[in-house]
């Protein structure tokens, strides 16, 4: 068979991190690098939120990546938008504070679009439920 005929093959990513026996420091210091797990750690930091207020300052923090911004999971949706929304759905004053502040770091289109996505007119309006 042709070369240009064969299925590309996606490059091989190696094991995934053990992200549920790390610490936030190490998720954090993984999204940051970018490296090719991010995502998994960054639902596993997101995970943390209602329990760990550690946790919901360094995913706040880490929405305003620009790697995270631009990564997107499906359709309109980065994985900074997944953090702003596991931060409002962990409901705690901590949380609800921190995707506040992350929601207005957006450029006012994305916060225009993210409050489309999320069907409100003010972020502080927004209750998603995960899982």
């Amino acid at each position: 068979m042709p070369a240009e005929d064969s299925p590309a093959r996606l490059p091989r990513r190696g094991p995934a991190p053990p992200v549920d026996q790390m610490d936030n420091a190490e998720l954090a210091r993984l999204i940051e690098a970018e490296h090719p797990y991010r995502g998994k750690a960054l639902f596993e930091l997101s995970d943390r939120i209602p329990v760990d207020d550690d946790a919901a300052t360094k995913v706040a923090m880490l929405s305003r990546l620009t790697s995270l911004r631009t990564a997107r999971l499906f359709d309109r949706v980065s994985l900074a938008w997944s953090a702003i929304i596991a931060l409002l759905a962990a409901e705690t004053p901590h949380s609800r504070s921190s995707a506040y502040e992350a929601f207005y770091a957006l450029a006012p289109e994305e916060q225009t679009d993210m409050l489309d996505y999320l069907e409100v007119t003010a972020i502080e309006e927004a209750h998603p439920r995960i899982g």
